[in-house]
């Protein structure tokens, strides 16, 4: 019988426990964060929404210039492979899959990218449970500093990472993040600092469109899926965060939190005011997963 792993890191056709893996320092990824990445969830064997995450991870790359050294298909059946060599009887048979690509190595050090340079997949996959779908959360404002390709999923991520420590120190579990003012809306809501951010009032979803100051989120595409299917209309245009803190409800989504509900909002009690609509999505939310993910 094959040994399975506990964990999984996988890097340009070698693959260990992760802690057991190595990173070259040339990989641009080291020096310049040149890369795009995905993430999502699994069960039984089963990669959730991977044909959504390959497609968006194709577009990110390509909108950066970066050559994926796969096939589609090939990427997919690679994926699907590594996650069978991790052991997932003790974790209700999931794990967290996320991959990504560098523009590669070079030396010297050079801003420009390097000729020839053959990109580099990067995979790990660890043991978790799904997030409490519908689970409350604390969350703070703070003003989005990041730059304006926010629809590529890319990993230089430090405006993010500040904005997530911020929200640590003040015992928050996410923020929310806004511009001072974008398209003529001041303090316009973009996203979370790893989340899309959404909320319902009048009895309809209100989310933020897919221009290029937020991430198309796969989450937010089942969660508009959702609402379709329900009878709750969608209504994708920027609002402000003064719409954002008096409607009924507030939602976060990702591909690791399919739903999170706002219950304080910098330590001011918010939403409560459309738990129904709350307990049919998160219903509907989780029956997909379920359904998507089954063993045959």
């Amino acid at each position: 019988m094959k040994k399975l792993l506990k964990n999984l890191g996988y890097y340009d056709g070698s693959y260990d426990l992760i802690e057991n893996m190595t990173v070259p320092m040339t990989d641009r990824v080291c020096w310049f964060g040149d890369g795009v990445y995905e993430a999502t969830a699994t069960r039984n064997g089963v990669i959730y929404c991977l044909d959504d995450h390959i497609n968006r991870f194709y577009n990110s790359a390509s909108m950066v210039g970066i050559e994926i050294p796969y096939t589609k298909d090939e990427l997919k059946a690679l994926l699907s492979e590594l996650i069978l060599k991790v052991d997932t009887v003790d974790t209700n048979e999931e794990t967290f899959l996320y991959w990504q690509i560098t523009r590669g190595a070079n030396i010297p050090r050079n801003h420009a990218f390097p000729k020839n340079a053959k990109a580099k997949l990067w995979v790990t996959v660890t043991p978790r449970k799904l997030a409490e779908v519908g689970r409350k959360a604390k969350l703070i404002t703070y003003e989005d500093i990041r730059y304006f390709m926010c629809n590529i999923k890319t990993l230089c991520l430090i405006p993010s990472v500040l904005a997530s420590e911020a929200a640590e120190r003040a015992g928050a579990d996410e923020c929310i993040m806004y511009r001072s003012e974008a398209n003529g809306i001041l303090k316009r809501v973009t996203e979370g600092s790893h989340t899309n951010v959404h909320c319902i009032k009048d009895g309809k979803l209100y989310t933020a469109p897919l221009d290029n100051l937020i991430l198309p989120g796969i989450a937010r595409k089942n969660l508009i899926k959702a609402c379709n299917e329900l009878g709750i209309d969608v209504v994708e245009e920027p609002f402000s965060l003064d719409f954002l803190l008096n409607a009924d409800e507030i939602m976060l989504s990702s591909s690791s939190n399919f739903c999170i509900v706002a219950s304080h909002v910098d330590n001011i009690p918010v939403g409560g005011k459309a738990p129904e609509l709350i307990l049919k999505l998160k219903d509907f939310l989780v029956a997909d997963y379920l359904e998507a993910t089954k063993t045959n």
